[in-house]
């Protein structure tokens, strides 16, 4: 009697647990989908000041059945750490940013990367401007390495008490009239030396960038072929204007990065900062006593180029390309591009942010209140589509290096015949 009143127990415990199990079985499962096997857990790896850690967990939120894992790292570590890992073909994340100047470097590895026109990338192009996303092809046109993120349009930031210590007005737009051509850059240059003894330009190489960001070709051709040792070379006009105005007393010694260069910026020992939108957080966060000082307007239209922004590519080694590009998509939105630009400086790539109220209306309170925003979107639309080249920032080092030597005195042909000299070995290793 008491096993049968026993076993009658352990019945009624199984029927117990049976009916609770069915009742919580669609929540167990739930959370199985939500952190088990049919989460799609997607490695983000970006570099740079974003607020896309942000954006993701809003995605995530809307979107319960998928984790996005961002890790942040330093420009060239982000970049060598990519690189490396899409050689060994193991190791690379889901998504990761590409900085344009970075983006030739990796043509070279095109196959490692998922082609965005095979998931339909075709139908958001017409969001963004036809130079940044024209960049981002393969050299046949069919292949789409990443979407268009910021953009570095550049403009021209002044400093107004040197400017109106040296006679020249400070309204943006009459600066803007004043200076519209090279000639009467270097007309306010003199003008500056002559009425405050500052230089017009901080260093080397803002001026030496003043038009070669303006290059639609510069070391390398689109067949990969080095062109600074040819007859005619722009690269080589640029170094030449930059070696004027150093002879001229316009470049300053203020290299960029450096704790003096920011001290430059904070207290202005120089007149003026030919620079992209990406700048601004800068100055704000490093030069706190410029705050209502510097103004932003346009720069002679010969010098009208872009510095800077990124895109965002999906490596072949994903299991999750559609996810990814649906993430991506999603991230690199007009809407969110506006998000990127209020939240982190990022300046949009997206033409149709330019005329939403929150950009329009855009003030900067260290810019004395202005609306710098609409200077840069008038420069963004006439920037060139260039091409870089895959050993661009190797060989662009050494440029800047004879410049800096021809400022400390070296003779400028010399200096560029050995620079030549050196990037022809280290293109041809």
């Amino acid at each position: 009697m008491k096993k049968s009143l026993l076993l009658v127990l352990m019945l009624s415990l199984s029927a117990f647990l049976f009916a609770c199990n069915s009742e919580s079985g669609g929540d167990d499962k739930e959370k199985e989908s939500a952190s088990g096997e049919n989460t799609v857990k997607l490695d983000f790896w970006v570099f740079g000041a974003t607020n896309y850690e942000s954006l993701a967990k809003e995605y995530e939120e809307n979107n319960p059945n998928v984790e996005i894992n961002v890790k942040r790292s330093e420009l060239g570590d982000h970049h060598n750490s990519l690189f490396t890992s899409i050689s060994a073909g193991t190791g690379a994340p889901d998504l990761a940013m590409i900085e344009v100047d970075q983006l030739d470097r990796y043509r070279e590895a095109q196959e490692r990367f998922v082609n965005l026109y095979d998931l339909g990338a075709e139908e958001v192009q017409d969001q963004y401007l036809d130079w940044k996303w024209n960049m981002a092809e393969g050299k046949d046109g069919e292949f789409l390495f990443g979407l268009p993120t910021d953009i570095g349009p550049k403009a021209m930031y002044f400093h107004t008490d040197v400017f109106e210590n040296a006679g020249l007005p400070t309204d943006p737009d009459k600066v803007s009239e004043m200076i519209s051509n090279p000639d009467e850059f270097a007309d306010a240059a003199q003008q500056v030396l002559d009425e405050t003894g500052k230089p017009m330009v901080d260093s080397m190489e803002i001026a030496f960038r003043a038009n070669m960001d303006a290059l639609k070709e510069s070391y390398f051709n689109r067949e990969g072929e080095l062109l600074i040792g040819n007859e005619g070379n722009e690269v080589k006009d640029a170094y030449d204007y930059a070696v004027k105005l150093h002879e001229k007393g316009y470049v300053g010694k203020f290299d960029m990065w450096t704790p003096e260069w920011a001290n430059a910026l904070n207290k202005g020992e120089f007149a003026v900062e030919m620079a992209p939108a990406w700048l601004k957080g800068y100055m704000t966060e490093n030069a706190p006593d410029g705050s209502g000082k510097w103004r932003v307007t346009t720069l002679p239209s010969e010098f009208a180029g872009n510095w800077g922004g990124s895109y965002v590519a999906i490596p072949a080694e994903t299991e999750y390309e559609e996810e990814a590009y649906k993430f991506s998509k999603w991230l690199l939105s007009p809407e969110n591009q506006l998000k990127s630009f209020t939240e982190s400086g990022l300046f949009p790539s997206a033409p149709s942010v330019y005329e939403m109220e929150e950009f329009v209306n855009n003030s900067d309170e260290y810019f004395g209140g202005q609306n710098t925003a609409k200077y840069f979107a008038e420069a963004a639309k006439e920037i060139p589509e260039v091409y870089k080249g895959p050993k661009y920032v190797t060989v662009n080092n050494e440029i800047l290096t004879a410049l800096k030597n021809v400022q400390e005195g070296a003779d400028p042909e010399k200096e560029w015949k050995d620079a030549v000299k050196r990037i022809e070995g280290l293109v041809n290793r």
